[in-house]
């Protein structure tokens, strides 16, 4: 994992730098690396992956707001951690959706807290399964499936690049796929939280409205709760 840190204040760059560190060694954590930059342009210019970025907004040159939303097109999985004073900006960090907003000063045992969720995203996010198909076998992240759906005694797995029709039952992917990133809103569906648009007491639409799932109207107030616990959380 690498993790990136973009500030033009070197006291800011030193103090987060080294207690990242500090969090590191403490939950003994080593295959990971840190890299420094000073303002937008060089960040994005960089040509290494970018995992879990810690971005200030007020910057010279380019904005780190702007510099987020080209994170995001460039790695729709990023981590975004937003430090910056100035609280004003809050809204349009969330629009963002960035992981989390810290302000400055930064309170060390809030950022190790921000730290710990974030690897736990990324592990969550990163994390891949086999799928098994008539054709084979293949890989696919997590975070890349959309939907499960059961359909006239086959299953098909919903991606965001395709859909897979695998010989894998559904209770295969009720045991599989982590509960905290997806719901059974049917007995025909199970659906991941980060794809859901919006939903009412009956169906569910995913992925910019491409695809829906029906919700059971009993499941709705657990989905909801559910639901919005995550978007809180991520």
């Amino acid at each position: 994992m690498r993790i990136c840190i973009c500030d033009d204040n070197p006291i800011t760059v030193e103090y987060l730098s080294d207690s990242i560190h500090a969090f590191l060694r403490k939950s003994h954590l080593k295959a990971f690396e840190i890299s420094v930059f000073q303002d937008g342009n060089s960040l994005l210019k960089d040509q290494g992956p970018k995992d879990l970025v810690l971005l200030d907004i007020e910057m010279p040159e380019l904005s780190g707001l702007h510099v987020g939303q080209q994170l995001v097109k460039l790695n729709k999985d990023v981590i975004i951690i937003i430090v910056t004073s100035y609280a004003e900006y809050l809204d349009d960090a969330m629009k963002l959706r960035v992981f989390r907003y810290l302000s400055k000063p930064i309170d060390e045992q809030r950022l190790f807290r921000c730290l710990k969720d974030a690897l736990e995203l990324y592990s969550n996010t990163t994390a891949t399964l086999p799928l098994e198909t008539k054709d084979g076998v293949y890989t696919v992240r997590t975070s890349h499936i959309v939907s499960v759906e059961a359909v006239d005694h086959k299953v098909i797995v919903h991606t965001i690049d395709k859909d897979y029709h695998t010989v894998q039952n559904m209770q295969y992917w009720l045991d599989k796929l982590p509960s905290g990133m997806f719901f059974q809103s049917h007995r025909s569906f199970i659906v991941n939280y980060a794809h859901v648009t919006d939903f009412d007491h009956s169906v569910i639409h995913l992925y910019h409205n491409q695809l829906t799932a029906y919700l059971t109207r009993r499941k709705y107030t657990a989905f909801k709760d559910a639901f919005l616990l995550y978007m809180e959380t991520h």
